[in-house]
């Protein structure tokens, strides 16, 4: 199954019925009057968060949602029937965003939210309704309204208390394979995660927090190396950044740049989500000969400059694996506790979030749009050189330049 996060969609609503002119005509019923019914309302568009889907993958090969319109009035005073509303099922986590305004229409974060997004149009009134003292037999009547017509964006962002990040095989899968349940692929070869991964970590006595692994950054990423910043905005919910750092690389680099490589491009990607309360994890420290381990762990927080909290585990044996995740679970209860404790606390944390959603999608965005414009020029370069391009199709790496899929396990 792909994993889609991004999806634009139309929704119509439909049109009310239209209201008519009619007259009672029965036997001995002289002059019965107008009779003439209510045209009936059009159906409504609804988007409905389900967590039994975890991809935006139907709504990138239908595109077009329309419901029925109402029924037109009929004699005797009735009314047309109602038409049915629509709904749209939607992972938990996504945004809703209105195209033509730029403007976030909802958020779907808990199961079964429900948001109506294209409003049916009402029906028209049946010539009953101009009946007057002085216009006994009204030959007027309405027609119904129109529905809504819009065009949606739908942003999927996995919603997570922890974000973990990295460079690839930094150790993100083995490490919320080890806490949770989440079952990512992970080998014993250099290979990056493709998809996000979920996994709820539980803590005990009914403790519990919910971790997400983003596939892995790159020096570049920012300007669209590898995966660029696809994955990035899943982490814009998360409370807490889990920065994973190999301390033996198997290709011999540097952990010191290695960090610093992953603080740079979030800072460039994001200054709001840089800002993100983050936990260093110095990891595969089982690589490490004992008696050179403090030696060098200080020397990875010194040159770093790092004043956080700071772990050393091993995702392999589970070593000091415990000691993280209860010091997450700590954390996240503190934050809720005074969120809920001081109104002034949560509307900071409402707003920062806020802040950090639009930079986000801003940057996104902006990315996306320097992508395309690369595609183009490297598209009209081969033209010129006589090839027809067929080779540079958007398509072939789906609506943001990549194809992603599920790894089988």
């Amino acid at each position: 199954m792909r994993f889609i996060d991004e999806a634009v969609v139309t929704v119509k609503a439909g049109d009310g019925g239209n209201g008519i002119v009619s007259f009672r005509r029965e036997k001995y019923i002289p002059k019965g009057g107008p009779d003439g019914g209510d045209g009936g309302k059009g159906g409504s568009v609804y988007v409905v968060a389900d967590d039994n889907t975890n991809t935006l993958v139907d709504y990138r090969y239908t595109r077009r949602y329309e419901a029925k319109r109402g029924e037109n009035g009929r004699s005797k005073n009735c009314s047309g029937r109602k038409s049915d509303d629509i709904f749209l099922t939607v992972p938990i986590g996504t945004t809703i965003i209105d195209l033509d305004t730029d403007q976030v229409i909802g958020d779907l974060t808990e199961r079964g939210q429900k948001l109506m997004v294209a409003k049916g149009g009402d029906g028209g009134l049946g010539n009953t309704h101009f009946k007057t003292s002085t216009n006994q037999a009204p030959r007027k009547a309405t027609k119904g309204f129109e529905g809504e017509l819009k065009q949606l964006k739908l942003e999927l962002k996995v919603v997570a208390d922890v974000g973990l990040i990295g460079l690839p095989n930094a150790g993100k899968s083995t490490f919320i394979r080890q806490v949770s349940s989440a079952r990512p692929k992970v080998a014993n070869y250099p290979f990056t995660t493709l998809v996000p991964n979920l996994g709820v970590v539980d803590v005990g006595l009914g403790r519990s927090f919910v971790m997400a692994d983003i596939p892995g950054l790159i020096e570049g990423a920012s300007q669209g190396a590898g995966l660029g910043i696809r994955f990035l905005k899943h982490v814009a919910r998360t409370r807490r950044l889990l920065h994973i750092v190999d301390v033996q690389p198997i290709d011999g680099s540097d952990p010191v740049k290695n960090a610093e490589v992953i603080l740079n491009e979030l800072q460039k990607f994001s200054p709001e989500l840089a800002k993100l309360p983050q936990v260093l994890i110095l990891n595969k420290i089982d690589q490490v000969p004992e008696e050179e381990q403090n030696a060098l762990c200080t020397h990875i927080v010194a040159q770093l400059g790092w004043t956080g909290i700071v772990f050393r585990t091993s995702t392999l044996t589970g070593a000091g694996v415990e000691d993280v995740v209860f010091h997450l679970m700590n954390e996240i209860d503190r934050e809720k506790e005074l969120e809920e404790q001081s109104p002034e606390f949560a509307e900071e944390q409402r707003l920062r979030f806020e802040r950090l959603e639009a930079e986000v999608r801003a940057n996104t965005e902006e990315q996306k749009e320097a992508y395309r414009a690369m595609r183009k020029a490297q598209r009209e370069g081969l033209a010129n050189e006589g090839d027809d391009g067929e080779d540079f199709d958007d398509d072939d790496f789906g609506e943001d330049g990549v194809e992603v899929v599920y790894s089988p396990y």
